[in-house]
């Protein structure tokens, strides 16, 4: 009894001691994916390995980016949806498919706010309206006059049928009388592909995909669809300054679990995330890109996905954009 009651007493001081060790069943235990539904080189792409090797250093773990285009983001996000709720696979979301889709598809294949389970807001943008290099427009002003001289000559890209940049494209041309062909692809990274090869004209897209590009001179930036010019090219004037009122668009990029993520998980990925989004070089980046960090706690971001989600019916319906 006596060599029984002392290793019972070892043990409970080891543990005590050694708190890791009554930790060893705790989240997480294997790496993470990051599910990004759209293809690399995008704002959506940026987030998630914006906050990707900072999370993997403060879990302990390897987190990784896992781009899965295709069908207009639904093929990222069904899988989310389905995946086990344990923490391991997450959703990196983007706006125009998270709030838009559902009122673009009648069979998207899942719900926003019964298939998802809330974590963190990461970051938002607003759009940049860019053009190819080589046309001969050099102000929004001789854009619209080109394109009002020209009816059907331009052509605009989006990352898919129904996305905010499909949205912003059909706007635009809505405020300015225009007609411009809307050509769709499976991302920003090959849109941008297209407008700097000249395949394509127009690109109203977050600053992001496009800010390196416009400061190397391969694209134009003709207005910002933001309150203020953005600190990343100051330069470039808001649509507002450039003439277009009305024209105040943003998107914004979150991070979702399948629904039925446990408590404890989602509280943990909260609280990481946060400080990850507060760290100066994260903010650095950040707005180096043309985006900004914005924080919400996991009750707020889904109070805030019914809001836009309403929000963005409104808009799609009044606006008639279909996803055909």
């Amino acid at each position: 009894m006596q060599r029984r009651t002392l290793l019972a007493t070892i043990g409970a001081a080891a543990l005590t001691a050694h708190p890791m060790l009554r930790a060893q069943g705790a989240y997480p235990q294997k790496p993470i994916t990051l599910v990004v539904p759209s293809a690399p080189g995008g704002t959506t792409d940026f987030t998630a390995r914006l906050i990707a090797d900072s999370l993997s250093r403060a879990l302990g773990q390897p987190v990784i980016v896992d781009n899965k285009a295709g069908g207009a983001g639904n093929i990222g996000n069904q899988f989310v949806a389905k995946a086990k709720p344990d923490g391991y696979t997450l959703l990196v979301a983007y706006s125009g498919y998270q709030v838009g889709n559902p009122h673009l598809f009648a069979k998207a294949g899942w719900d926003p706010i019964k298939d998802f389970t809330p974590v963190a807001m990461l970051t938002r943008a607003p759009q940049l309206i860019v053009t190819k290099a080589d046309l001969q427009a050099n102000t929004l002003a001789e854009l619209v006059a080109y394109a009002k001289a020209n009816p059907g000559k331009l052509n605009y890209a989006s990352s898919g049928n129904g996305s905010i940049q499909h949205i912003a494209g059909e706007l635009f041309k809505q405020l300015t009388g225009t007609f411009i062909t809307h050509i769709p692809y499976r991302g920003a990274g090959p849109a941008v592909q297209d407008l700097m090869g000249g395949q394509v004209d127009l690109f109203i897209t977050t600053p992001a995909s496009v800010v390196q590009q416009v400061k190397a001179g391969k694209l134009k930036a003709l207005a910002v669809t933001s309150a203020s010019r953005l600190a990343a090219l100051p330069q470039v004037p808001t649509a507002v300054e450039a003439g277009l009122k009305g024209f105040t668009l943003d998107s914004w990029f979150a991070l979702y679990g399948p629904a039925g993520l446990p408590a404890e998980v989602v509280q943990t990925l909260s609280t990481e995330v946060g400080k990850i989004l507060a760290m100066p070089e994260t903010r650095r980046r950040s707005e180096e890109s043309g985006t900004t960090v914005e924080q919400m706690s996991p009750a707020q971001l889904a109070e805030f996905t019914r809001k836009e989600l309403d929000y963005w019916g409104k808009v799609i319906k009044s606006s008639k954009i279909t996803a055909e």
